[in-house]
């Protein structure tokens, strides 16, 4: 075999420069240097309100019994190994997902209309579903609440899709803005794709009732629009899965097609684990099949196939009946105390006499809660209080212990009286 002679490097930089000498840096992202800055804090009564993770009193990141139960059992089967999984994940898993999203009863599922592939957690699963509608769906606008999640624009933009708004939040009101999301879906392009939060929406804390998501399915029905469904907090907002998944399941079973990213992250602490499912409900059974084979062309080169560990643990709960009911009694305990928390803050605020309307604490629901905090606000309870949280107000529930109440009630009370006009105080 003839070799060929090594040739001089070329010099692009005489003077030694890396080749990536002229990238800038990057802006932060929020909710990460948040919480750097939080671990920078050496105060010992710092508060973490920001990253939505669910906590114990102590602070630490909550781990449910059952799942440290199946964790054992894993451990102790010698039988098992870390063969790859098949491009779309476990299918026992993915089975049991969408019985899970769907309900038991579920007429798409029954006819095998829906296909379900195993993604890293809800993050790839929307991104999976992007990717799909990128290449495969004549309309690549997506209409997103506003606000919505900090990186739902980048996941689905990523993907080349064009991104859009529509009414969702009132800040005057703090509440639903549900007629103006009638009006912006209403006028919206014909196919177009939109966005929805399941259940606890992410981040104000307030979600349409059971009558306001008939009209809605009702109006994207009407106006050929295609359902996307976030779905990170099945369990949480309720307490009971199957009540939470009601808006899905309303899309579900009324012979039209949606697309589902779900995550195990909150309901199941799986935050490490990177464990969700993209489940696409279709016309007709052989849609689906080709649809799955399409799927599998987008995930090969993004991530080839998912990781075990967390597919095995949701499928242990999820196929034994007591391993179930464990952890829907965890989940309700979970959700009761994101209650309690919230009325505990609620009314602390009021005893303090703290200016304006509360109210909103109490009636928002799941992980998250939109304070009414100015960005001036939480600057003030971070430079004074210690206490970190996104800028635009949002509060993670979960993160907040009834004993941190409150001081954290104090806190709000000082950064609100504190930004009252001298005349107000007089």
């Amino acid at each position: 075999m003839e070799y060929l002679k090594p040739m001089e490097p070329t010099r692009i930089h005489s003077n030694g420069d890396s080749l990536f000498q002229d990238i800038t840096f990057a802006p932060d992202i929020p909710v990460y240097a948040t919480t750097a800055a939080y671990n920078k804090d050496p105060c010992p009564n710092k508060l973490h309100l920001g990253i939505g993770v669910y906590r114990t009193e102590e602070g630490k990141c909550h781990t449910l019994n059952v799942v440290k139960q199946v964790e054992q059992t894993l451990a102790n089967d010698l039988s098992a190994d870390k063969e790859y999984l098949p491009i779309t994940g476990m299918p026992e898993f993915n089975k049991l997902s969408a019985k899970l999203m769907f309900g038991s009863g579920s007429p798409a599922i029954k006819e095998s209309r829906v296909v379900t592939v195993q993604c890293v957690s809800g993050c790839l699963s929307l991104r999976v579903g992007a990717e799909f509608l990128a290449k495969h769906y004549h309309q690549h606008v997506v209409y997103l609440p506003e606000p919505t999640y900090g990186n739902h624009p980048n996941l689905i933009s990523a993907a080349g899709l064009t991104l859009k708004t529509y009414r969702y939040y009132d800040p005057k009101t703090l509440v639903l803005d549900f007629q103006g999301l009638l009006e912006d879906l209403g006028s919206a392009l014909i196919g177009a794709i939109v966005l929805f939060h399941a259940c606890g929406h992410n981040p104000t804390g307030v979600d349409p009732t059971c009558q306001q998501w008939e009209l809605i399915r009702q109006l994207v029905r009407q106006r050929g629009l295609l359902p996307f469904f976030d779905c990170a907090y099945q369990g949480l907002v309720s307490g009971n899965p199957d009540d939470d998944a009601q808006s899905i399941r309303m899309f579900g079973c009324d012979g039209g097609e949606c697309f589902v990213a779900q995550s195990y992250s909150k309901n199941m602490g799986l935050y490490g684990e990177r464990i969700g499912s993209l489940s696409i409900v279709c016309k007709t059974a052989d849609v689906a099949r080709r649809v799955e084979s399409q799927l599998k062309l987008i995930i090969r080169p993004l991530y080839s196939n998912p990781p075990i560990h967390g597919a095995a643990i949701v499928t242990a709960i999820l196929k034994d009946r007591d391993l179930y009911q464990k952890w829907t009694n965890e989940l309700k305990a979970m959700r009761d105390r994101l209650v309690q928390v919230r009325r505990q803050l609620y009314d602390s605020l009021c005893n303090k006499g703290t200016p304006g309307d509360w109210s909103h604490i109490i009636k928002q629901v799941g992980m998250y809660s939109f304070t009414g905090l100015n960005k001036d606000q939480v600057d003030f309870l971070t430079r004074e209080y210690h206490i970190y949280m996104s800028s635009d107000g949002r509060i993670n529930i979960g993160g907040l212990s009834s004993k941190a109440v409150p001081c954290f009630a104090d806190a709000i009370h000082d950064a609100v009286i504190s930004s009252l006009p001298s005349s107000t105080l007089a």
